[in-house]
């Protein structure tokens, strides 16, 4: 019989905050975990409590340095060696997640590649929120718990109570997303239409919808560079809307995409802490959002073999 104790939290470098925040959502601690460099960089694992026969949930996110994948294959392996019972990879952003496909000559499709490391190191369970394409759950040949944001975001703008929004896609591969968040806030749907010759690189072509005079909510899945972002900002922005928000799951935000957000139309971007944004000094015109709620209490359900499924449904719409 599993008993509360058996539950145990592990984490990495990646993201200790997050880990922290899903640990005090279920009244538990983070289990004592060595994760070190050596001098010439090799990492170092070591979990210094016994986890025999443990739940054990590694909460890791595999956003860049590549080294936050690593350690997420080690404690994988690490956990595996000391005989825990059930072992879930708790990733809330799936890096790597853009190549999930061959639309190049002779180039990897390294999505299915870190679903099968993962795998084969001895994952027993995997937990993903918001995937850049959904069909990177079929990678996995164990079971894939995806967790969406659209409450988080959703609730948010409720508060905010922004009258006459329109939820703008920038692209057709957020058109579902956008699509769920305009209905949640009985809103009007956009859709920018973009080419993408390049990676982090793209090119507006035309507009779908009415934005002339209406307040925007631009919703995606992840802002990188922040360059496609502040195009599609300005292209809406000529074309007549007002005031201009941008809600994005993960704030990936490399390069100089803090500043080329704040110089653009966009008055406020909000992202939640999937990926630990401490070292960035963000300023004021952005807005950390957690999933610490969403992402335990999916945990504390897999824990007591309950249904997730309800954690999709609008608060309204819960059965």
């Amino acid at each position: 019989m599993i008993v509360r104790n058996d539950i145990r939290l592990v984490t990495g470098n990646a993201n200790r905050g997050l880990a922290q925040r899903i640990a005090a959502y279920l009244g538990t601690e983070l289990t004592d975990c060595s994760v070190k460099r050596f001098s010439d960089g090799e990492i170092f694992v070591q979990i210094n409590e016994n986890v025999r026969g443990a739940d054990l949930f590694i909460i890791q996110p595999t956003n860049p340095p590549a080294e936050n994948l690593m350690e997420l294959l080690m404690l994988i392996e690490a956990s595996r060696r000391a005989s825990a019972m059930r072992i879930t990879a708790v990733i809330p952003y799936y890096g790597y997640a853009r190549q999930d496909r061959k639309d190049k000559p002779r180039v990897p499709i390294t999505a299915k590649l870190v679903a099968n490391l993962i795998t084969s190191v001895g994952a027993d369970r995997v937990m993903t929120m918001d995937l850049h394409a959904s069909q990177i759950q079929g990678f996995f040949d164990l079971p894939h718990d995806h967790l969406y944001s659209s409450n988080l975001f959703n609730s948010y703008f409720r508060n905010l109570k922004v009258d006459n929004l329109v939820v703008v896609s920038p692209d057709v591969g957020s058109l579902k997303m956008a699509r769920s968040t305009a209905e949640a806030l009985n809103a009007d749907l956009a859709i920018v239409d973009k080419r993408r010759p390049e990676p982090n690189e793209s090119k507006v072509m035309s507009l779908i919808g009415e934005v002339k005079g209406k307040h925007i909510l631009i919703r995606d899945d992840m802002v990188d560079t922040g360059g496609s972002l502040v195009q599609a900002a300005e292209y809406l922005k000529a074309r007549g809307a007002l005031d201009i928000y941008a809600a994005c799951t993960h704030g990936v935000l490399s390069g100089n995409a803090v500043e080329r957000l704040s110089k653009s139309p966009i008055i406020r971007t909000i992202i939640s802490d999937s990926i630990d944004q401490q070292s960035k000094n963000l300023p004021a015109d952005f807005e950390v959002i957690t999933c610490s709620k969403l992402i335990g209490e999916a945990i504390r359900r897999t824990f007591d073999e309950e249904s997730i499924s309800s954690l999709f449904a609008e608060p309204n719409n819960r059965v």
